[in-house]
């Protein structure tokens, strides 16, 4: 896919602003704290990145989703942990309202997202309900003019730092599997909401993770997002955006081991030459090359798409699959190319490695994107 001078230009933006913010020092510091940037984040809100996708009418910059999938790779070619930063509120945090939410919901929560002044996070996954995010247990029962929820969410990306969250819960006891499931907006400073403690994570360090416990957690009728019942199917809609974005967080990840690869094949010298002029060496750029061409245009072909208002479910799946998976191949070939000192903190690919394995576990493992992929084969005639 060529670029069109738009786009380009988009991406030349992206990519200026993270080469020049998304310093080592900062980089390090959220790898070692875990903590949350607020200056960053706030920043990144002055420059219009918090509502890349948002509309206009709503304080965003209205762009479409190849617009935001540039901008995850970006962002990510420097940094996975702060190209999340961005990523929420595009996708998982606003993507529920955008598409589902009323006019006034719209216009109550999407205005101080895009703004950078408020966060909202999504709140799918619980202790018994992972990959089968139709096992919720988690309840809300209506009661006079509201619904009382109660239950637990599990790795929740950024609700250490969140004012709102999106949780999905049962609604229809009665209801088998997916079914009766609804979605509702939760203050996260209600009386009953507790958040569990930041989880020590592998990678991805730098955007905190918790639980989110709600005890008898009362919230009114206008809170509900969508029909109710039919949160479930809101919720797979969205993670087709989400899975987008994680492929090209993954791109990002992948390109950035083969810019450190190359830089060092060069610099670094055995035998009497750089280490590049070996084959064994030169092999592993050449594949890790192709690997990442081939991901960064499933993800763009997955981004046309959804731009398109066709059905992408199987083209993000596609990207989100063979993107996370390229990542963590070409973060296993970086770390050897620089042999002993890929395994050092000093080196960047020592994180890279780490920040790649994510990529295949959340919003979909590789194993539910094949379920999915296959699902839609199987449906089809002739296979496409």
């Amino acid at each position: 896919m060529i670029l069109d001078r738009k786009h380009e230009l988009e991406r030349k933006l992206f990519r200026q602003f993270a080469e020049m913010e998304f310093t080592k020092e900062l980089q390090d510091r959220l790898d070692e704290t875990g903590e949350f940037d607020w200056d960053m984040h706030r920043k990144m809100a002055r420059y219009g990145f918090m509502g890349v996708r948002i509309p206009r009418e709503f304080g965003g910059a209205g762009g479409d989703y190849l617009s935001y999938a540039l901008m995850i790779e970006e962002f990510a070619r420097m940094d996975a942990a702060l190209s999340i930063y961005a990523n929420t509120s595009n996708s998982l945090g606003g993507g529920p309202l955008m598409m589902a939410g009323t006019q006034e919901q719209k216009e109550k929560y999407l205005p101080p997202i895009a703004s950078g002044e408020k966060i909202m996070v999504f709140a799918l996954t619980e202790p018994g309900a992972g990959s089968d995010a139709g096992g919720t247990t988690t309840t809300a029962v209506e009661d006079g003019d509201g619904f009382v929820l109660n239950g637990r969410k599990t790795f929740v990306s950024g609700a250490p730092m969140a004012d709102w969250c999106l949780v999905f819960a049962k609604t229809d006891p009665t209801a088998r599997g997916s079914r009766g499931i609804s979605m509702f907006v939760v203050d996260l400073h209600l009386p009953g909401v507790s958040l569990g403690a930041s989880e020590k994570k592998m990678g991805i360090n730098g955007y905190p993770t918790c639980d989110v416990v709600m005890e008898d957690v009362r919230v009114p009728k206008d809170c509900l997002v969508g029909p109710l019942h039919k949160g479930f199917s809101i919720a797979m809609k969205t993670l087709d955006g989400g899975r987008l974005g994680m492929a090209a967080q993954a791109v990002g990840i992948a390109q950035s081991c083969l810019d450190e690869s190359v830089a060092y094949a060069k610099e670094r010298k055995q035998f009497g030459q750089p280490i590049g002029n070996f084959q064994g060496i030169s092999f592993m750029i050449a594949e890790m090359a192709t690997e990442i061409e081939a991901a960064r245009q499933l993800v763009y072909h997955a981004a046309e798409l959804k731009d398109a208002g066709k059905d992408a479910t199987m083209a993000c799946s596609m990207a989100k699959f063979y993107a996370a998976e390229a990542a963590n191949r070409c973060a296993y070939k970086a770390v050897q190319i620089h042999g002993g000192y890929g395994y050092s903190r000093d080196y960047k690919v020592e994180r890279l490695y780490r920040d790649a394995r994510i990529t295949s576990i959340y919003e979909g493992t590789s194993q539910i994107q094949e379920v999915v992929i296959a699902g839609q084969l199987l449906k089809k005639t002739g296979g496409r």
